[in-house]
């Protein structure tokens, strides 16, 4: 492992089981009392997105945001074969053992939430408690239209100034967002090239499993739902969301009646996890969560 530092975070690398050369960031100190919380992001999404809610958590916690490989500052993969869940599940738990995590909140966005569900089949006893940030177990075919239609190609800009506008383009839910907070996002989807244009930063062969098998694969992600119902968990839905549908959203009550869900207004795809209704229901989690910890069992009621 290789290790840098921020000012308000550390900058570390670690090989995955095959050897490609992964990175992640961490917040907080090691010796913190509070339950660790591990940040999965979207598709093509990385550690930075999370920097803002992380800053927040970390005086009482470790917190550990990886990029997935193909994403931010992690390598490419050569195969692009390996741009799979099943994949990124073993990057993530390769991550707990390397970190030394053996328990944690895991907060997913997006396909991030899909391996927060994941992981609570592969390794039940990491999961301490979940976030699901818009996504469930059945995704809106239009938003997935949406995002496989851009995800497989650069798309270059000359400025910042550019790039806001390219992404409220490509992102129909950011209309009602102001150009500060889409700037942020911004930066977490562009990077400077050598030719000192503005380019994705992941790589684009991420598309090609989709594509190649016509969209995502038709499972049953129910069950691996349903896995979250022994410990605390919070789903968020924007309001506006073309991937978590309002009836998936209610079926997600349905099966699992103890989920606590808000609905965040005027937001698409994905909430920010700054707004103020979401950031008190996290904090309210971690408590649940923590006070469960410290009685050494996780109950099989959710969040209350």
């Amino acid at each position: 492992m290789t290790v840098s530092s921020s000012e308000t975070w550390q900058s570390r690398y670690y090989s995955a089981q095959d050897g490609l050369r992964l990175y992640y960031r961490e917040y907080g100190p090691r010796d913190a009392r509070g339950v660790p919380v591990v940040c999965l992001g979207g598709l093509t999404r990385n550690s930075r997105d999370f920097h803002d809610l992380a800053s927040w958590l970390a005086p009482a916690r470790r917190v550990i945001c990886p990029d997935y490989r193909g994403r931010g500052r992690s390598a490419h993969d050569s195969d692009w074969r390996n741009y799979d869940p099943s994949v990124y599940l073993r990057d993530v738990k390769h991550l707990l053992d390397v970190a030394r995590l053996h328990k944690a909140v895991f907060v997913g966005t997006s396909l991030g939430g899909l391996l927060t569900m994941g992981m609570a089949v592969l390794a039940p006893t990491a999961v301490a408690g979940a976030v699901l940030n818009d996504v469930g177990p059945e995704l809106g075919t239009r938003g997935l239209s949406r995002i496989v239609s851009y995800i497989g190609k650069d798309h270059p800009v000359a400025g910042w100034d550019e790039a806001v506008a390219a992404l409220r383009r490509l992102m129909p839910g950011l209309a009602g967002q102001p150009d500060s907070l889409v700037l942020e996002l911004a930066r977490g989807t562009y990077r400077e090239g050598d030719d000192g244009r503005l380019h994705v930063d992941w790589d684009t062969a991420i598309a090609k499993p989709l594509r190649a098998g016509g969209g995502p694969p038709n499972l049953d992600l129910w069950p691996i739902y349903r896995a979250l119902a022994d410990r605390p968990a919070l789903a968020l839905r924007g309001a506006l969301s073309d991937i978590l549908t309002q009836e998936t959203f209610e079926k997600m009550g349905a099966e699992l009646p103890d989920i606590r869900r808000i609905t965040v207004p005027d937001v698409g795809h994905t909430p920010t996890l700054a707004e103020p209704e979401v950031r008190a229901a996290i904090a309210e989690l971690l408590d649940v969560t923590e006070a469960r910890c410290r009685n050494g069992y996780q109950a099989s009621a959710g969040l209350v």
